[in-house]
């Protein structure tokens, strides 16, 4: 989706939030599964609503990938209360923004508006839940915006099928392999009876959380909630039973070739535990601490003091099943593969053998405030936040306490999981290089 602004822009500024403070919320279910989670902030104007549903391109069957980020568009083309095209019309004539966004493991809708307008909000939400219009006409139509999007963003990007690559090195079981994005054939050959069964399935009061935050009154909006949401009906239980990969306990090497590149990247990942376990927040400070920032070991050393890398990069990229840790690097001039990866692999095996120092480990608890700060800092990452943490992390409450995880992780912690999950008989090395003309 395209994010449009208006004159909302301005109450949202207000509307931040300038130190780390505890959010307060209130969370109840309905009978007919929706969890609904609510936070009230009277300091400015101005209210979310959102609409987290737990679906997302991991529940998408083989050959058919896509679908998830296919719903993200095709949801905002009407009801038979809304007409098809008005929906970014009522919300910009109502002051409003909205947008929506896809991962493997989730879908998320939001609109932001005055609060008097909070009404207008929740009835848009439930009558996308309860009955949108799902015809020919609007399949034909998203289908065109998505290969658009998938052109853009994907096909004719610079090493825009990163993520491609690594998902066909780490995963051949567990249906992380695919991308969120999809593949344009499996879209063209699905039939509209294909996406209404998998809107049936998915989008169902009891597979959604809804948020509402900012300058609301709890008791009217408990009211409007239970008025518009409480007699859609129930949906099938939701049961999930994913294949389970292999470890990987042998180094292997593959090639992926992009077209739209003249250098070379070379990538090293590995496939490590899913994001609600604390080792994946121990390796999200051992990311940090290899190249976060031109301060950060892998920058200083390759890019800025040897000038033997373009870029170099280090994340963490956490999923709910699994979790992927990788290392990226363009090179300088003549640097070979072997002398990035004998580069990288020293700063490892420091990693697993000595501490950090105390310097470079208040560093990074530094980093780690200042972020939980910083995603909380308006009503719309705050409604974000609540929807993620109840969804993907099932604790809804990691809002406030999640920061003292990270406080608590120390510098053997950072040792230790390095020793345990960045071995190089557990990665995958992937040459990504210029197609051959």
């Amino acid at each position: 989706m395209i994010k449009k602004s208006f004159s909302i822009l301005g109450l949202l500024l207000l509307g931040a939030i300038s130190q780390a403070q505890e959010i307060k919320f209130q969370e109840y279910d309905l009978p007919n599964g929706l969890h609904v989670i609510l936070h009230q902030d009277n300091k400015a104007p101005v209210v979310t609503t959102s609409v987290m549903y737990h679906v997302g391109a991991k529940d998408e069957i083989e050959n058919r990938t896509g679908f998830a980020h296919f719903f993200e568009h095709l949801l905002f083309e009407g009801t038979p209360n809304i007409k098809r095209g008005e929906w970014m019309k009522i919300v910009g004539a109502n002051g409003g923004t909205n947008n929506a966004n896809t991962t493997d493991d989730r879908t998320y809708y939001y609109e932001t508006f005055p609060s008097n307008n909070l009404q207008l909000g929740l009835w848009m939400e439930a009558e996308r839940l309860r009955h949108p219009v799902i015809n020919q006409i609007g399949v034909d139509t998203q289908n065109k915006v998505v290969k658009e999007e998938k052109r853009l963003r994907v096909d004719n990007q610079p090493y825009g099928n990163i993520m491609t690559a690594i998902k066909e090195g780490l995963f051949k079981k567990h249906p992380y392999k695919n991308t969120t994005i999809g593949k344009v054939a499996d879209l063209d050959s699905a039939k509209l009876e294909e996406f209404l069964t998998f809107f049936k399935k998915y989008y169902i009061p009891n597979n959604a959380t809804l948020v509402v935050a900012g300058d609301i009154d709890i008791n009217k909006t408990k009211e409007w909630i239970s008025d518009y949401f409480s007699t859609i009906p129930k949906g099938a239980p939701i049961v999930r039973n994913f294949p389970k990969e292999d470890p990987i306990t042998q180094e292997t090497v593959m090639t992926y070739y992009d077209p739209n590149i003249q250098l070379p990247a070379y990538l090293y990942t590995y496939r490590t535990p899913g994001d609600k376990t604390r080792d994946a927040k121990v390796l999200d400070m051992v990311s940090s601490y290899l190249s976060n920032g031109k301060s950060s070991v892998l920058y200083k050393k390759l890019v800025d003091q040897e000038k033997k890398a373009l870029a170099v990069q280090a994340v963490n990229i956490g999923e709910e099943d699994y979790s992927v840790f990788a290392f990226f690097a363009i090179p300088m001039g003549a640097t070979t593969e072997g002398t990035l990866r004998a580069d990288i692999d020293a700063e490892i095996l420091k990693l697993q053998t000595d501490l950090i120092s105390e310097e470079d480990y208040q560093k990074l608890q530094n980093q780690f405030e200042n972020q939980f700060v910083n995603s909380n800092s308006s009503i719309e990452g705050i409604a974000s936040s609540l929807a993620n943490y109840h969804v993907l992390q099932g604790d809804t409450n990691l809002i406030n306490k999640e920061i003292e995880i990270y406080r608590g992780i120390t510098r053997e912690d950072i040792r230790d999981a390095a020793k345990k999950y960045l071995n190089s008989n557990q990665r995958v090395i992937i040459n990504y290089l210029p197609e051959k003309k």
